[in-house]
């Protein structure tokens, strides 16, 4: 066998929309309430654009609130089952800072904003990043029931878990403005105009 027929690399990257969002967008978000503004923004915007899910995400610097990174899902776009919001953001904060690990020595304290908990696999990415902190804007049920996404199996000691890890975790920032944009994105795809990619009882 030779190497020829193999794909040796891929890449992930932003939709240019979104440097139209960031135009009015300040480096510096103070509050917790300012990130996940930002973020339900992205989101909402994000499966209209034909991206992936109604997920985003952004790194910022915890203390400061210097905005470090923007993720969206771009799966849909992408065809990378694993380009999750999350995972986007991290890469690109980790990108930006030259280096996996966002709690490094000589590296500022950073944190990880997003539109509710991690499914299974953002989980995992968010545990190894490095961040200290974790801003959910919800964690129940509702975002599976609203959109029919499969979120995994996830523990249900998940936050315990980030807290054990020395991540801190904030639940319920913003919560009924995701939960809206949920809906927004249920509507989306019941008129045919995006598939819920990884919905149950799908093969």
């Amino acid at each position: 066998m030779t190497i020829d027929g193999l794909a040796l690399r891929y890449s992930i990257e932003l939709p240019d929309w979104v440097a139209d969002e960031l135009k009015n967008v300040p480096d510096i978000l103070p509050t917790r309430e300012d990130r996940m503004a930002l973020v339900h923004r992205l989101a909402a915007r994000n499966f209209v654009e034909g991206n992936g899910g109604p997920f985003a995400a952004i790194v910022v610097e915890r203390e400061t609130g210097h905005l470090v990174s923007i993720g969206v899902n771009v799966v849909l776009a992408s065809g990378v089952s694993s380009a999750h919001a999350e995972v986007v953001a991290l890469g690109m904060a980790q990108t930006r800072v030259g280096g996996w690990d966002l709690g490094g020595r000589d590296v500022a304290a950073h944190e990880l904003v997003v539109n509710w908990r991690p499914c299974v696999q953002c989980y995992g990415a968010t545990l190894w990043s490095g961040v200290t902190s974790l801003v959910v804007a919800g964690s129940g049920p509702e975002l599976e029931e609203i959109t029919t996404f499969d979120e995994g199996p996830m523990v249900d000691d998940w936050a315990q878990q980030f807290e054990a890890r020395g991540i801190s975790v904030l639940d319920g920032v913003l919560r009924d403005e995701a939960i809206a944009v949920f809906r927004d994105y249920a509507t989306h795809t019941a008129a045919g105009k995006a598939p819920v990619y990884n919905a149950r009882g799908t093969s």
